[in-house]
């Protein structure tokens, strides 16, 4: 039961992103103007719909999350806000400098105007755009560090380190260089080519408080004072591509 309340948020949560490309297999064709918006941008509804199955999926398993110690929560705040403006910040020189794109791209040098915009609801629905707006924040700084921080912190990097034995029996925040390059590398790996090398520096940092705190709410603060520092930019911005 442990181990299934760790892995399910996460699988929840990435399962639910699978929907618009299912639906392009059942032939609903977002790119046919004459569809309804729920295809031709079924990401917002599937987004919202993410955010509650996962939250429901987390608040079912709550009992088998350990946060304590609630302790070093300063720090996480510090690490959060470090992290997540060394991810924006060649965006925003990008922007700022009018760069030509090359390869820095892969350093993440490129614009990103192009993702969820919660104002193509108000397109349709006025009333519909701060509600679009409110969920795409509960689920940027509330369903996804809980998702992701019970996953890598709580349950892999233990995992790692004693796969064949009772790894819950490894303390949280245990240190080993295998469980390090793993989690990292797989925290990497799930986000975009252009966002690598800012997830291998926000992952090895999280890594790092993990180890230093040895608590797992710290993770979960500093992921959510990340989120919503990047929240914050993207509305200013209108840099839809972070989220």
């Amino acid at each position: 039961m442990r181990t299934l309340a760790h892995i399910c948020p996460l699988f929840m949560f990435l399962l639910c992103l699978t929907v618009p490309d299912l639906m392009a297999v059942f032939g609903f064709d977002r790119l046919d103007g004459t569809q309804p918006w729920y295809v031709t941008a079924p990401e917002q509804w599937v987004f919202p719909l993410q955010t509650l199955l996962t939250l429901g999926v987390l608040i079912y398993f709550r009992r088998q999350y350990d946060f304590r110690p609630f302790a070093g929560l300063t720090l996480a705040t510090l690490i959060g806000a470090l992290g997540i403006v060394v991810w924006i910040a060649p965006g925003f020189l990008f922007r700022v400098f009018e760069m030509n794109q090359s390869v820095l791209k892969y350093l993440g040098f490129v614009g990103r105007p192009n993702g969820f915009d919660p104002g193509f609801m108000a397109t349709h629905d006025g009333s519909l755009y701060w509600t679009a707006v409110v969920m795409r924040f509960v689920r940027l700084v509330v369903v996804v560090p809980l998702a992701e921080e019970v996953f890598w912190r709580g349950f892999l990097m233990r995992y790692l380190i004693d796969p064949d034995g009772d790894f819950w029996k490894v303390p949280f925040g245990a240190h080993h260089w295998r469980s390090f390059v793993i989690v990292t590398a797989m925290f990497t790996l799930a986000h975009a080519t252009v966002d690598y090398a800012a997830a291998v520096f926000f992952g090895s940092l999280m890594y790092w408080l993990a180890v230093k705190t040895k608590s797992l709410s710290a993770c979960v603060v500093a992921h959510a004072v990340a989120n919503l520092i990047l929240g914050i930019y993207v509305m200013v911005s209108q840099q839809w591509g972070y989220w």
